[in-house]
């Protein structure tokens, strides 16, 4: 029983990696209606930021805000430079513009960094004992970060006047743009919220794994699993689906051994598209 607690703590942690992730793809999706590839190396580029700031201050705080902060001018200055002159065109003209900045991103960080895997240079904690369930305060870190940042978030959308004009674009872009809500700030809004998000996400795998180029093009899969799953485009859904996919990943690692468990993503995105294409949370819908 101690051992399927500590992995079910262990799928709570990547549940919450894997539901931001898909948070910043459903988000991108509810209001630039197409699936953004770059979003797992946006995570890496955040990974990346975050050690460099790391090791010049010796600070995670401000190592974790400039890995965030990078992540937020990748995804304007993808805005900026292909997605805005692309907003015309057709959703497979942008998925594959997504997936060259993709690639991109992950063979800048390659020349910068090298092919080596690093690690984050903070100190050894010992975990925590209650009735023999290990937990480690550094996984309870992790999660309250992951945690605050989904409550800023959403809090941007369902409490600030950007956040509002987010959600009606999302439901009507043409509605929207009649009612005098620039187009424009939204989408700066959008990808800085969204690439912010990704940024944050690759920091906190960082910290638990290893930091390589690879590593968000790994959880690319599992975060558009959770995005299909808790229904395209529904914030709070892709949060819950990230739990889902995470906890079930860990739980089904006895079985399937680390190595395969990503596999288990695929078959959820499978079933899900061929069971319920909608998702489990309603409709497809914007950011609402």
């Amino acid at each position: 029983m101690v051992f399927w607690i500590e992995l079910l703590i262990a799928g709570l942690v990547s549940g919450l990696v894997i539901g931001l992730v898909a948070l910043s793809i459903t988000l991108v999706f509810g209001i630039a209606r197409f699936p953004n590839a770059a979003t797992g190396d946006t995570m890496t580029l955040g990974a990346y930021g975050a050690l460099a700031g790391h090791a010049a201050t010796g600070s995670m705080l401000i190592g974790g805000a400039i890995g965030a902060l990078g992540g937020a001018a990748v995804g304007l200055a993808a805005y900026a430079l292909v997605f805005r002159r692309l907003s015309n065109r057709s959703t497979v003209a942008l998925l594959v513009a997504s997936i060259g900045i993709g690639f991109i991103i992950r063979a800048g960080l390659s020349l910068a960094f090298g092919h080596t895997q690093q690690v984050f240079q903070v100190p050894l904690v010992r975990p925590w004992r209650f009735q023999g369930v290990r937990i480690h305060p550094n996984d309870l870190r992790l999660a309250a970060t992951a945690i605050a940042s989904l409550a800023v978030v959403f809090a941007t959308l369902y409490l600030t006047p950007i956040g509002r004009r987010m959600r009606a674009v999302a439901d009507d872009p043409a509605l929207a743009r009649v009612s005098g809500i620039s187009p424009v700030r939204v989408m700066v809004a959008l990808w800085l919220l969204a690439g912010a998000v990704a940024a944050v996400a690759g920091v906190i795998l960082g910290l638990r794994t290893v930091v390589s180029p690879e590593m968000g093009w790994e959880m690319l899969l599992p975060g558009f699993a959770a995005a299909i799953l808790g229904g395209i485009g529904n914030p709070a859904g892709a949060v819950v689906a990230g739990l889902i996919i995470g906890i079930a990943q860990e739980m089904a690692t006895p079985v399937v051994g680390f190595t395969y468990k990503i596999a288990l993503s695929f078959v959820v995105m499978l079933v899900v598209l061929l069971v319920r294409p909608r998702g489990l949370f309603g409709r497809v819908e914007g950011v609402r």
